[in-house]
Formats: structure tokens, C-alpha cells, sequence
């Protein structure tokens, strides 16, 4: 290591909240909003920007909102005289940050009519936290140690991403098992990338273009290495292992992460993507054999129990409260019927039980109310299940409202009783299922199997250029968001594979008519399709394309494998390297992904983009779906069994009654 920089100061991060734009509606209303703090910064000043609105209707004299971190309150203030949206500017104690922050917003919403303010909850009472909220940071900057945990720290640091100082650099012209290494190393850093709209590109090493502060992993085989890589591991350091390793250069940060083969080199990036691995290494360098146990072992899914918060939340004062909780499910799963909220709850017993009751609702559509009781003010479930057939995705919200009455309530909420808490053992049991639809509405998860790669063959242009490798910097960005393990399968091929590979993987197809000859196999059976000499794509059914604009756009397509009926296969294409660039740029982020139902997207030059769908059976396997059906309706089905099993037995001894009485007339005849 040489020409370390001494510490550097006055860096500025915004961190926005994840939260959308939601109203919370009572007289006493609550909601919290978490961020982080990177242990390399020591921070100067701290300032929430808290952007929202309140009911025109409600008194400004009187309403007040408090804002608390980490369960210790250091703000309260009234909203402004006047309507809209309004942002109020709160500086954060320093003392109070941790690495991990909760944000609480509480707020006593009273409406006023002439001189009186009513205490009464009506539809006015309301407050509306916009989404844009955010903290910003001043801060002075810790340069990194000469650890790979230090070293990782900052390069996957969310400041570090966002002022694009961080990169994954391949060879020039990288080899397949160069590729995958690099991508397996992308994936790794994807999904833990705390923000929705930053990601690190894969460069050349000729477009690697280093800056002071920057943090550089630099991914090749042994041969492959510069030469002022190489000075700094030898070859006999290298002969039967990868190695990981740090070199810091006047003031440009780099982790060397190199082996052997192509094989080693792969298992050298499946470490490098385990975030445990990578914090627990607490040296310059580390050696990765064939042998060692690089497997993730975090993010997994708990068989579907999701604790809503790891520690409990608390509810004070007279009126409607709301708190709400952020549930994600393993991305290639989505919702079955059968899911529960399970609530263990506590509260104050000198409340009203006639009229005090909690209330669940998952993304604002209320699931299931109960009666607060006397009888079980010191512990109280509440199971509330969730509606069949009600669509949850993979993220959505658990809303919990308390309505808290006192009998003969006439003062103001602004007190400690009565309370109400949700315990830190709230969970949900999310009964899960694969999706089982060929549409972008299941994209990447269809290529997701336990939460990874699910035998991706990935078929690319023998010479790549920079957009070729913005655009796999796009696709494997968000593939890598869906993966929370780095175990699966995934291989890179310049030439066409063959049958037996095509037939037996999922199958990405990125390139032009001109640098990838699956494309030109694959035309027949694209949405949009190429003229005949590929210099343009055409008109269809869905969109006329002009001539020169169809040289122009770059097209996204999810197809049925004509290798194999039951998996998909998706092809990135454009006439050139900037359209088939331009077709990534909607599956890179989730939330560019979620504007799509289709299974066709086209792009142009001005960002323009248009989703479609062309398919009429959406399914990837049919006889999943007609198993999903039976299962789903089992009850029915059984009920219809038993009913036409009655109705026989009826029918036969409707029959033999007949019978009978045929039988003991006939005899009366022969009498």
C-alpha cells in the first residue's frame, strides 16, 4: 500500500426514505421511516427534511407533530398557516444516531369549527407524509484501512454508489468465465444496495478512468492482470487458489480479486458477493480454494414467518393511531391464499372496551378489526387473515390502527394514557407460491428458483463494446436485486449453445441481429421482428415503426422457450449496441420493471417507452396452472364430489324404488 490520502472533509449524502406518499388519518397519528448511518463517516450535521400535508381543515394553533429517533423525541412543532404541501427543516441531535435509525413522526390532528375544536375523529382529521422526505449528511470522510473489509465497506457504501465512485472493471475483451465472475461479484453488491435508483457499472479495464476517492474491484484471471496488478501477487501466491486483495494507490482505492482459472475465479466471485465473508475479513489479503465454503447464508426466508419490526411499538394518547410495517417476500415467491397477521399486543385498561378496537389493512385495504379487551390488557392476539385471492406482490405494507377511547373523554390527546403496544413478536406467516407467468409482472423471478440463479445461460457478443456492457451492467443489476443467495447457476456464451444447453436453461439473449447469431435464429419468433436483412425492426399488430426510427429502438421480449415449453427466455435486442443498450434501461431498476404487464417493452432514443403484451397464455407451465386450480378450489371440488355422490345414491335408490314398485304391481296382475 503507498500514498495513503490524509482523511478528507465536507461530503454531503441525501438519503431519501423508501416510503411512498401516504396519508394517515385520525386525530393522533403515527408512522416511522428508518436510514442509515455508514460507520466510515463522522458526521457534523444531520438534517431531516420532512416534506408533507395536513387537513385544511385542521387548526393550526392547536395540531402539533413531534418527531423521535431511535425512541427519543427532540422535536415538535406546528404545521404553517397555510395549505398544500409544506417541508419542515429538523436538525438531528448528533448523539441520538446509530448505524441503524428509526425515525418516529407523531401528530395530534385537531380540526377547528369557529372557536371550537372538535375532539371528535371525522374523515378531515388527516395528515399526509409525501414521498421526497429525507436526511442529508455533512460529514467528514474515513479513507479506508488497508482491510478487504474496509475496503468493501466503502465500496458498497450507498454514498460511495451514489457519487458513482464505485465500479466492477473486467478485461477489455473478458472471457465467458471473466463474465460471469464479474456478474456474480455485481449481483452480490445489488442485493444489498439499500436505494432504488443506484447501481455499480462493469467497465472495460480501458474505460476504468480512476479518481481520487474512488473504490475500483478489478475482476480477471491471473493472465488477464495488468501488470501493476500482477507486481502485487505473485505468481506462486496464485498457483491452486484465487486471491482477494487490496492495493491503494495516491488515493484510488482497488480490491484485486484474480485466480488461476476460470473456475477458481468463479469461486473467488462468489466470495467477494457474501456479504458475511467480506466483513469478517480483517486482512489485506485472502485466499479462496475450491473447497472453500463461500455460500450465502443470510437473507433467507424463514419458511415464510416475517417479524414486523424487531422491536416493539407503543401508541399514546385518546383517539386513532396508526403505525405501519414494511414486509418483503423472497422475490421469486408471491402470495397464496392462507397468509395471517399475528398481533401480540398490550394496553392501558383504563380505556372505554365498548368502543376501543384494533384494526389490520395491507397495503390500505383492512383485513380484520377486534375489540380491545379487559380481560387481556397484559397480553392480547389478534389473528387477521388475509382476504383469498387478495394480490400482496413482493413488497407491501401492514397497517395497524388502535382506536383508543376513555369514557368521558373532553380534554386533549396530548397525554400518556391511554396506550397501546404492538409487541416486537408480532409476526406474518406468509404462505407463499411460485409464480407461475411468462410476463414482466414476473420478471426476473421467473428466472429465481430459492432465491437464486435458476441455470442461467446468458448468450452474448463475442467482442463487446461499452454499451454492451452498460446494458449487462442493467440486466444483471436488478437480477441480482431478486437474488438473495449466491449459489446458483449462471454461464456466459459468445457463440450459440447448443440444443441440449438451450433446452435445459433459462436463457438470456442480449445483442444484435450483426454480433449475436441466437438473435437472428430467434427472429421468427420475436413480438418484434427484424426486415430481412436486419438492419431495422418492423411494424406488427401492436405498433407501426417508421424506417429510420425502427434502426433506432431497442426492444426488451419475454418468449416461451422454442427449446423447452416450460421455461422462458428473454432477448435484449436493438439494430445496434445504443439500441439494444436503450431496450435495459426498463429492466434495470424494480422500479422501472413494475410499469410492465406485458411481455414485450420498446424503447427509443428520447426515452419513450411502451409496454405490450402479445402471448394469450401467460403461463410458463400450463400443467402447473391446471395443479394450482385443483389445489385452490380442493374444497369445491370435494363439496361437488359429494354432491354428485348423493345425488347417485338418490338417483340408485330412486331406481331400485321403482323397481320395487314395478315389481309389487306386476305381481297384484298375476294374482
Amino acid at each position: 500500500m503507498s500514498g495513503k490520502q490524509p482523511v478528507q472533509a465536507a461530503e454531503t449524502y441525501t438519503q431519501a426514505f423508501q416510503n411512498d406518499t401516504a396519508t394517515l388519518s385520525g386525530k393522533s397519528v403515527q408512522t416511522n421511516m428508518y436510514f442509515t448511518k455508514m460507520d466510515y463517516w463522522t458526521v457534523k450535521k444531520a438534517t431531516f427534511n420532512f416534506n408533507y400535508q395536513i387537513s385544511q381543515l385542521a387548526s393550526r394553533d392547536t395540531s402539533d407533530i413531534t418527531v423521535s429517533i431511535n425512541g427519543v423525541k427532540f422535536d415538535s412543532f406546528r404545521p404553517q398557516a397555510k395549505t398544500g404541501e409544506q417541508t419542515e427543516t429538523i436538525t438531528i441531535p448528533l448523539n441520538l444516531l446509530k448505524g441503524q435509525n428509526e425515525l418516529e413522526i407523531n401528530g395530534q390532528i385537531l380540526n377547528q369549527a369557529g372557536t371550537h375544536y372538535d375532539l371528535a375523529q371525522t374523515p378531515a382529521n388527516w395528515l399526509t407524509i409525501e414521498g421526497g422526505s429525507n436526511v442529508n449528511f455533512e460529514y467528514d470522510l474515513k479513507e479506508a484501512d488497508n482491510t478487504v473489509h474496509s475496503f468493501y465497506d466503502h465500496f458498497s457504501g450507498q454514498d460511495t454508489i451514489a457519487h458513482q465512485k464505485s465500479r466492477i472493471v473486467l478485461p477489455n475483451q473478458p472471457t465467458a468465465g471473466e463474465l460471469t465472475a464479474g456478474m456474480i461479484a455485481l449481483s452480490g453488491e445489488s442485493r444489498v444496495i439499500t436505494t432504488q435508483i443506484d447501481q455499480i457499472p462493469v467497465k472495460r479495464l480501458k474505460n476504468m478512468a480512476a479518481q481520487q476517492q474512488d473504490y475500483i474491484m478489478v475482476v480477471a484471471q491471473y493472465k488477464q492482470l495488468p501488470q501493476r496488478f500482477k507486481k502485487q501477487i505473485s505468481a506462486k501466491a496464485i498457483a491452486n487458489h484465487g486471491v482477494i486483495k487490496t492495493d491503494y494507490t495516491n488515493g484510488k482505492h482497488y480490491l484485486i480479486v484474480t485466480a488461476p482459472t476460470a473456475s477458481l475465479l468463479k469461486q473467488t466471485a462468489r466470495f467477494v458477493a457474501n456479504q458475511e465473508l467480506m466483513r469478517e475479513t480483517n486482512k489485506a489479503t485472502e485466499t479462496v480454494g475450491s473447497d472453500t465454503a463461500t455460500f450465502t447464508s443470510s437473507l433467507q426466508d424463514n419458511s415464510g414467518v416475517k417479524q414486523l419490526a424487531t422491536t416493539s411499538t407503543t401508541v399514546t394518547g385518546v383517539g386513532h393511531h396508526e403505525t405501519s410495517y414494511l414486509v418483503s417476500l423472497p422475490n421469486d415467491r408471491s402470495n397464496a391464499d392462507g397468509t395471517t397477521i399475528q398481533l401480540h399486543l398490550r394496553y392501558s385498561q383504563n380505556l372505554n372496551f365498548k368502543r376501543s378496537l384494533v384494526t389490520a389493512s395491507i397495503n390500505n385495504q383492512t383485513i380484520g378489526s377486534q375489540k380491545l379487551s379487559l380481560t387481556h390488557t397484559n397480553g392480547d392476539t389478534f389473528v387477521a387473515h388475509v382476504p383469498r385471492g387478495m394480490a400482496l406482490g413482493n413488497t407491501f405494507t401492514v397497517r395497524v390502527a388502535f382506536d383508543l377511547e376513555m369514557k368521558d373523554h373532553v380534554q386533549s390527546d396530548n397525554t400518556a394514557t391511554p396506550w397501546a403496544e404492538v409487541s416486537d413478536r408480532s409476526k406474518i406467516h406468509v404462505k407463499s407460491e411460485k409464480s407461475n407467468d411468462l410476463l414482466f409482472t414476473n420478471y426476473p423471478t421467473l428466472f429465481i428458483k430459492n432465491e437464486t440463479y435458476n441455470d442461467l445461460a446468458v448468450v452474448i457478443p463475442k467482442h463487446l463494446d461499452g454499451n454492451d456492457f452498460k446494458t449487462l451492467t442493467n440486466v444483471f443489476n436488478l437480477i441480482g436485486n431478486f437474488a438473495k443467495s449466491n449459489t446458483g447457476s449462471i454461464q456466459f456464451y459468445t457463440k450459440t449453445p447448443s440444443k441440449q444447453v438451450l433446452a435445459h436453461h433459462n436463457v438470456i439473449v442480449v445483442g444484435t441481429p450483426q454480433n449475436n447469431a441466437l438473435v437472428k435464429q430467434l427472429n421468427h419468433k420475436l413480438y418484434f421482428q427484424y426486415n430481412r436483412n436486419f438492419k431495422r425492426l418492423i411494424s406488427n399488430e401492436k405498433l407501426s415503426i417508421e424506417r429510420d426510427y425502427g434502426k433506432t429502438i431497442g426492444t426488451a421480449q419475454l418468449l416461451r422457450s422454442p427449446y423447452n415449453s416450460k421455461r422462458g427466455l428473454l432477448v435484449v435486442t436493438g439494430a445496434n449496441t445504443n439500441a439494444t443498450y436503450l431496450a435495459s434501461t426498463q429492466i434495470n431498476f424494480q422500479k422501472n420493471i413494475r410499469q410492465f404487464t406485458g411481455d414485450a417493452i420498446v424503447v427509443d432514443a428520447n426515452n419513450s417507452h411502451y409496454g405490450y403484451r402479445f402471448k394469450k397464455n401467460k403461463y410458463i407451465d400450463a400443467s402447473l396452472n391446471k395443479k394450482e386450480l385443483i389445489s385452490k378450489n380442493s374444497q369445491l371440488i370435494l363439496y361437488l364430489g359429494l354432491a354428485v355422490l348423493m345425488l347417485g345414491i338418490l338417483g340408485a335408490t330412486a331406481v331400485l324404488v321403482i323397481r320395487k314398485q314395478g315389481l309389487l304391481n306386476g305381481g297384484k296382475k298375476h294374482v
